[in-house]
This record gives structure tokens, C-alpha cells and sequence, in this order.
């Protein structure tokens, strides 16, 4: 193959992402035939690729404790283009990659209240704006098996080391804020991110997560009502505890004024009451959706790569998180130069665009030539109005293979040459 061919091959991909047959082989078949799509390659070339793809040495993979031995260069390289300047707001939060196939033993992970909750489970860094700046996988065990950890890291649980790693890679740590949920948070995580590294951390955390601060207790504070909150303050973290619909606890190296309002609906009014809300739960409302507002942009236009192998949903779903990516750049410059960006759709069928209006490969000689569409079977033969019809552009005889006519069967839309048998129109379809 050549690069131009691969060029070909991915903007394939990029067009089966958002315009989706049921099987593959539905854009080539001369039912269903996809000119866009067909035109670009042979079918059977294009399932070659698909086959043959591969992205690290197989004979090697025994030697590696890299349980994602297969795919990991592809990684690395996406790593190394997510050097993306962002803001100061920061996001921690888990996705799942989906795939039900049952050949990576203990690889695929199950989440429940996920949409995908069979799959491969990703750590992921990325901006209030949905942007991904880093990313982490989850391969039990040997996760950190290439991130060099102190001694006192080691001895974190996974949520606090999955931070800590992801946080290393932020420019500016004295100037950013990390929002994460209460699977990564924890009063001595948010202690040694602030020490040292520098970052502060705000996430909400399990009751029993918080230091041991004496916090009120739930029914204490749903007797005071809506927005009643309680805090402490311990070796410079802060632990509270608000009142919503339910109770909320949070860490924090941040404090809780200013103190805003928002709107909650009150059983006993029947209407909509102003509730007093502390700055941490705004700021983390605001900011925490970048990981969430991704994955949903990459579900809306998904790469298909159902395949035995299990490494190929993986290649599909770095193809979708690029193009996402590209698209909050995109949208984010159009904002500064004060114009009106593109849609994510039509993004990705202009990068498709770009990478098919590549010159045609020279290894295959392969000249893309669309396929006469063929009548179906019970209008073939029907025995009606199988009548020649005159042409003003000449085609090749589907009986003839050196013969050009004008004239075409005008139900059969094919051509056939009448010189030398007045007999060949139903000639041709006895025989066909």
C-alpha cells in the first residue's frame, strides 16, 4: 500500500461515521450502491486494509507487560498531540470504550450506569470546553507499569494515582484548578496535589472520604432546609456539606463564598424557590461536563469497527475523539475571529474531503469507475416494455465486448449493439 491509499482508507471510515448502512458491504452492492464511499476504493481492497491493520510488532508482544501491547503506539502518538494550550480549569473523569467481545479475558470492564457499560475503560484530562488534553488507560494491575510513581503515590488507591498522573502533564499547576468526581477524590489526595504539585482540587467525596471533619449530619441539615450548608477547615483543605435535593460533600482548597442563587422546586410552595448556593458547587457545575460533552460529541457521529479483534474498536474510537477534538479548536478560534463555525458534521466530511482529493495511489493502477446499476430480477424478466430507446452518448455493449451502440434497453438501462443481430435485445435477456 502507500500513504495516499491510507489517506483513502481513513477518509472511508470518516464517511461510513456519518453516513450509516446497515453492513459494510451495503455501499458497494448495486442495490445500495454509495458513490461517495464506492467510488474511492474497491470493496474488497477496502476489507484487505481493514484486515491487514496493524500498529506494533504481534512477534514482540509477549516480551511487553503492556496489556494494550497492540494499540499503544497509536496512543503514544495522540498523546503527543494533545499538547493543546487550554485554560486553567481542568476536568478528571472515566469513559468506556464499547466492546462485547469476550477476548481480552479481564480487559474489558463492566460500569453499570454507563451507556457503554461493556468495554475498555479510559482516564481522561480535558478542559471545561469538552477539549481532551490527556488520557490514561485501564489495564488493572499494571496500569502505571511506564509512570514513574513515588513511594507515596504508590501508596495511593487508583483514583488518587490517576489524578496525580494525569495532573503531572498541566503547564501551569500554580495557576489550575482539577474538578473530579468522588471516585478520584479524597482529603489526603487533595492535600498532596496542592503540595506537591501545586494544583488545587475541588470534587465531591464519599462521607467517609473527608478527614474526619465533623460535619453535620444529614437529617440535621434537611431539617434546616434548602441551600443550608456546613463547612470545616482543616490544614488548609475544606471540607462542606450542602443541602440540594440531596446532601452534597466536597473538598476543596478553595472557599465557599461568594454565595449565589439558583432555582429548586418546592413541594410544599408548588413552585419554584431561590436557594442560596456556595461558589464550589457553581464553579463545579460550570467546569466538571468537559469529559461528558466529549464523549457525547463522539457519539453523535461514530466510526463502526466491529471486528474479531479487539484492539480495532480502539482505532475507531481515537479516529472520533480527533475529529472531536479538532472540532472544539476549530470552534473555539471561529469564536475569536468572531465567525460562525462549521458543524460537526460537516467538519468531518470536510476532513474526508481533504483526505480523499489526495492523488490516486500508483501501487494499485485502480481507477475509480462507478457500476451500471442492474434491474431486478422479476423486472428483467417480465417480458414488458424491453424497448429500445436511442442514446445521444454512446456505451460499450453488455454483449459485445469491443462493440459501442447508442441504443439501450429503456428498462434494463443497459446498451446493446443491434448490427449484428436484430435478435440480441431479447437475446440478451433470455440469456441474463
Amino acid at each position: 500500500t502507500s500513504p495516499e491509499e491510507m489517506e483513502h482508507f481513513l477518509a472511508i471510515l470518516l464517511f461510513i461515521g456519518v453516513f450509516n448502512f446497515p453492513s459494510l458491504e451495503d455501499y458497494w452492492h448495486h442495490e445500495s450502491r454509495f458513490a461517495l464511499i464506492a467510488d474511492i476504493m474497491p470493496r474488497r481492497r477496502f476489507q484487505l486494509l481493514r484486515r491487514y491493520i496493524h500498529f506494533n510488532n504481534n512477534q514482540q508482544c509477549s516480551e511487553s507487560r503492556d496489556r494494550f501491547y497492540k494499540i499503544r503506539p497509536l496512543f503514544e502518538m495522540l498523546r503527543e498531540c494533545l499538547l493543546i494550550p487550554s485554560t486553567h480549569k481542568h476536568s478528571v473523569d472515566e469513559v468506556m470504550v464499547a466492546y462485547n467481545g469476550t477476548r481480552t479475558d479481564n480487559l474489558r470492564q463492566y460500569i453499570a450506569n454507563k451507556p457503554d457499560k461493556w468495554g475498555f475503560k479510559l482516564f481522561y484530562q480535558a478542559s471545561s470546553s469538552g477539549i481532551i488534553l490527556d488520557l490514561l488507560l485501564y489495564q488493572g494491575a499494571s496500569t502505571f507499569f511506564n509512570v514513574a510513581l513515588s513511594k507515596e503515590e504508590q501508596a495511593l488507591p487508583l483514583g488518587a494515582k490517576v489524578v496525580t498522573t494525569l495532573c503531572k502533564t498541566i503547564k501551569e499547576p500554580q495557576m489550575s484548578v482539577v474538578f473530579c468526581d468522588n471516585f478520584f477524590t479524597k482529603f489526603n489526595v487533595v492535600q498532596y496535589l496542592h503540595t506537591a504539585l501545586g494544583v488545587k482540587c475541588i470534587g465531591t467525596v464519599r462521607p467517609n472520604h473527608t478527614g474526619g471533619a465533623p460535619l453535620m449530619t444529614d437529617k440535621d441539615l434537611i431539617k434546616r432546609g434548602h441551600g443550608v450548608c456546613d463547612f470545616r477547615a482543616a490544614e488548609g483543605v475544606l471540607a462542606m456539606k450542602w443541602f440540594d435535593n440531596k446532601c452534597v460533600n466536597l473538598l476543596s482548597y478553595a472557599g465557599i463564598m461568594p454565595f449565589s442563587t439558583v432555582k429548586r422546586w418546592s413541594k410544599e410552595s408548588c413552585a419554584k424557590i431561590t436557594v442560596p448556593c456556595p461558589s464550589l458547587i457553581s464553579a463545579y457545575n460550570e467546569h466538571m461536563g468537559g469529559t461528558d460533552l466529549s464523549d457525547m460529541l463522539q457519539h453523535l457521529y461514530k466510526t463502526p469497527a466491529k471486528s474479531r479483534r479487539w484492539h480495532f474498536p480502539l482505532f475507531g474510537y481515537i479516529l472520533d475523539l480527533c475529529i472531536a477534538n479538532s472540532w472544539l479548536l476549530y470552534k473555539r478560534d471561529s469564536g475569536l475571529l468572531n465567525g460562525k463555525p462549521m458543524s460537526l458534521k460537516r467538519f468531518r466530511l470536510v476532513v474526508a474531503h481533504s483526505l480523499n482529493n489526495s492523488p490516486p495511489p500508483e501501487k494499485t493502477g485502480y481507477i475509480p469507475r462507478p457500476s451500471r446499476p442492474k434491474p431486478q430480477t422479476d423486472v428483467r424478466y417480465d417480458n414488458v416494455g424491453h424497448w429500445p430507446l436511442h442514446c445521444e452518448k454512446r456505451g460499450r455493449c453488455n454483449l459485445c465486448p469491443k462493440e459501442v451502440s447508442r441504443w439501450k434497453c429503456e428498462k434494463c438501462n443497459v446498451f446493446l449493439c443491434l448490427n449484428a443481430n436484430q435478435e440480441s435485445l431479447k437475446l440478451y435477456h433470455l440469456m441474463h
